[in-house]
């Protein structure tokens, strides 16, 4: 098995393993989050309803939502089976597919935005120009990608999440290291917001970075 099939098939077996905790504990996630409900608002507002978007590792589904609650005709898509099937229960009325972020089942030029909220996370951090470099074969030119991921230098390893032995390593990344990685990729900057750390345990106890850039063109 490759690296990259490792990785994809550990990310895969985590979530179909934890997939109804997961929903129950995030059955909210933005609820009490007004900066990125803002930051989620403006995307919006910058993409438009007239292109297709993809909420890539869309989990349960609830940014989905919310991104077609703001007016987007979005679709998710997620490795996890058992996370699809709640996000289909969840969500009837939206797309869900299964499907890798390395591979996008999408023509080039396709898509009017990509939205990858906490979900590069699990990627190897060689394999993040492959990863930016299939978000911009797929987006438009003048298309616009948001990435959400936790800011740090050493990734959080987990074996045990809700009562489930499960392994999987959660990578933390710097800010200006993802901006020149989706600056090489083709993508021009727009935005880069980072809010401080609170005290909701350890998932919120670092710094989340927020970014949004835009495919030349």
């Amino acid at each position: 098995m490759t690296a990259t099939e490792e990785f994809l098939t550990a990310t895969r077996a985590f979530y179909d393993t934890v997939a109804e905790d997961y929903a129950d504990h995030f059955r909210n996630p933005l609820s009490d989050k007004p900066l990125e409900r803002a930051l989620l608002a403006a995307y919006a507002e910058q993409v438009g309803p007239d292109g297709p978007v993809a909420d890539l590792g869309c989990g349960p589904g609830a940014v989905t939502a919310h991104l077609a609650g703001l007016g987007l005709s979005v679709f998710g898509l997620d490795l996890s089976e058992s996370m699809l099937a709640i996000a289909r229960r969840e969500n009837p009325g939206i797309r869900f597919e299964q499907g890798s972020m390395l591979e996008l089942p999408v023509g080039d030029g396709a898509l009017a935005g990509v939205v990858s909220w906490y979900s590069s996370i699990h990627t190897p951090v060689d394999r993040l120009p492959d990863l930016f470099a299939e978000f911009h074969r797929v987006l438009a030119p003048g298309g616009r990608v948001l990435l959400a991921f936790q800011v740090g230098e050493a990734p959080r390893h987990i074996d045990h999440a809700w009562g489930h032995d499960v392994v999987l390593d959660f990578h933390r990344r710097r800010p200006e290291r993802m901006a020149e990685l989706l600056s090489g990729a083709g993508f021009v900057l727009r935005s880069s917001t980072v809010r401080e750390p609170e005290d909701e345990g350890i998932a919120a106890s670092v710094p989340q970075a927020f970014l949004l850039a835009q495919k030349e063109g």
